[in-house]
């Protein structure tokens, strides 16, 4: 991979600047004001193929956002890498949080990004991630040094339930034939501890809205003899757990799979700074489910947290309203052997249930995704581990994520084919948080390992 790195080194400044083009394009996906904006980013990635060196370069349609599709096929004999990534990008709300606008890209130094990190929305997920992938390509390709077939799937619709990439997979079940897939969307512990994601969580995510009265009302008219559906939705809310922080839906956690002791200890094992993960957020104590460490509460536990809520008056001055409605945006992280559909489906029965006579409650459920444990003894978890020590100079550590990403269960049931979870971001890179960044060191190492990657692989697979 000597030329190939050689390669890397030299095209650094190009690859930056391709990236902050990529990064400038608001390709939100949630919201339909966007939808220009997300196809001209489909088009960028797909050229950006073309430019590398893919064949059969296609914009696919689907009944969402469009799919991008790239594929080089040196020899039917070589074993055939899968890489999948998302352009689409989380909407920047709160933009008054921002310190710099999130879709121009700015490059500033921090604490933990020494060599200076791109501040944009998606700039580590997963633009940033995706677009390693294709450089990593170009490299590989224009120096005759790519080892395996690839085949590139980027999708526009990740951020919103990735819906409609099911169907795209099964109607292109022959088209996607490959060995293993291989995905850049995850983070590592640290920039001097390498880590590989070896398990995901699943995801149920809702919307529920509460009705009072017929309109809003005058609150000193009619407070304290109307029910205040806000009031009534955050009393529901809190009822959902305990002072343990223990959820209390009737069998959430009937289906829960248990880590043994001897488990639980070794995932313990992984570097974990309790003052420094405290410092970061700003926060004086961690709080989460009794009887759990924090790296536990955020891998291995199902969680229920509200992501927003609304209603009534919230602008400038006051108004003194009793609302109509209240709103709350709600997702439940899940762990092995949880479904989201099950899961769903307890929570809008108990959700119903507990709602009193005063007012009435939707439950309307957005997306969701099944939870994964991806192996370490395969040859693709193995190749990926030998790269990272070729460039890290450390053997990564095996370690669960607490995010979710649907397609992996999907890949395991459509394709019938393992994954490896092999990011370089880090979990204090705000991702969907205001001031996103991705450090450049982890973008450039990024594009380095991938090719070792490729090479390892061959290899284990000859």
């Amino acid at each position: 991979m000597q030329k190939t790195q050689t390669y890397i080194q030299s095209n650094k400044e190009r690859f930056l600047e391709e990236l902050l083009e990529l990064l400038r394009i608001p390709s939100v996906s949630a919201d339909p004001a966007y939808a220009n904006d997300v196809r001209r980013t489909a088009t960028f990635v797909a050229d950006s193929l073309k430019k590398a060196g893919a064949d059969s370069v296609t914009i696919h349609e689907t009944k969402g956002h469009p799919i991008v599709y790239g594929e080089k096929i040196l020899d039917p004999s070589l074993p055939t890498v899968l890489v999948y990534g998302h352009y689409d990008v989380q909407p920047a709300d709160p933009l008054e949080l921002w310190d710099s606008p999130p879709f121009e890209p700015v490059i500033k130094k921090t604490d933990l990004h020494p060599q200076g990190a791109i501040f944009a929305r998606g700039s580590c997920d997963d633009k940033g991630q995706m677009f390693m992938h294709v450089k990593a390509f170009e490299a590989m390709y224009a120096n005759d040094e790519l080892a395996c077939n690839v085949k590139f799937m980027i999708e526009g619709e990740e951020e919103v339930g990735s819906n409609n990439l099911g169907t795209f997979c099964r109607a292109n079940k022959e088209m996607l034939n490959c060995d293993m897939v291989l995905i850049s969307d995850t983070s590592i512990i640290a920039n001097d501890v390498p880590s590989i994601n070896t398990g995901l969580r699943g995801l149920s995510y809702v919307e529920v809205e509460v009705t009072g009265p017929n309109r809003d009302l005058h609150s000193g008219v009619y407070g304290g003899g109307v029910a205040n559906p806000i009031n009534v939705l955050c009393d529901m809310i809190s009822s959902m757990m305990d002072e343990n922080k223990h959820i209390t839906i009737p069998g959430f956690y009937d289906k829960v799979a248990v880590l043994s002791d001897e488990e639980r200890t070794e995932m313990n094992k992984a570097p974990f700074n309790l003052e420094e993960y405290q410092k970061d957020l700003g926060i004086a104590v961690v709080q989460g489910e009794k009887g759990y460490t924090t790296l536990e509460r955020t891998s291995i536990r199902p969680t229920l947290d509200v992501n927003g809520i609304w209603g009534g008056y919230i602008g400038e001055g006051a108004k003194t309203v009793l609302p109509s409605k209240a709103f709350a945006k709600i997702s439940m992280r899940l762990v092995p052997n949880q479904s989201s559909d099950e899961i769903t489906e307890i929570f809008q029965k108990h959700f119903e249930s507990i709602a009193p006579a005063s007012v009435k409650v939707v439950v309307r459920p957005h997306h969701g995704g099944e939870p994964v444990v991806t192996p370490t003894d395969t040859p693709e978890y193995q190749a990926a581990a030998k790269a990272m020590l070729q460039t890290f100079g450390k053997a990564p550590i095996p370690q669960r994520g607490g995010g979710s990403i649907p397609i992996v269960a999907l890949f395991e049931e459509v394709l019938e084919v393992k994954s490896v979870l092999m990011g370089f971001g880090l979990d204090s890179d705000s991702i969907h948080s205001p001031n996103e960044h991705y450090g450049l060191f982890n973008y450039y190492r990024g594009i380095e390992t991938i090719p070792y990657f490729y090479q390892n692989y061959a290899e284990l697979k000859g």
